[in-house]
């Protein structure tokens, strides 16, 4: 049983981007993320993916876009969720690929940038018989 003083999960990313605006609306539009309700000033924005929440801010206190993380976005069928998101202006560099055969699964990713340059991939997990 974990102690209440243990980190349980991650329930918030930061993500410094050069433009707000155009952030919020390539994670809202074009990767399909859901935008929070959240009132905040327009130097940051909120979306949710799952149970963790993004959110996107101008740089502050030494932060500039495009550092050394790269975030991982988990779907079902990568093939389609490239192809739907290439739909919608996304560009990738790696079309989805096989990255890893472990015991019990797949892992595939492709991977593309932000406006602001920060890396992204599509991460799938395949279980194979």
């Amino acid at each position: 049983m974990a102690s209440a003083s243990q980190v349980s999960s991650i329930t918030q990313l930061a993500l410094t981007v050069s433009d707000v605006p155009g952030a919020l609306a390539f994670y809202r539009d074009a990767i399909g993320l859901t935008q929070l309700p959240i009132p905040a000033p327009p130097t940051m924005a909120f979306l949710m993916t799952g149970d963790v929440r993004l959110m996107l801010s101008q740089p502050e206190g030494g932060l500039t876009p495009g550092g050394g993380s790269v975030i991982y976005l988990k779907v079902a069928d990568i093939r389609g969720a490239a192809a739907a998101m290439s739909a919608r202006g996304v560009v990738f560099g790696t079309e989805p690929h096989l990255v890893a055969k472990l015991p019990d699964r797949e892992i595939w990713l492709a991977d593309f940038k932000d406006p602001s340059g920060n890396l992204l991939a599509l991460m799938s997990e395949v279980v194979v018989s």
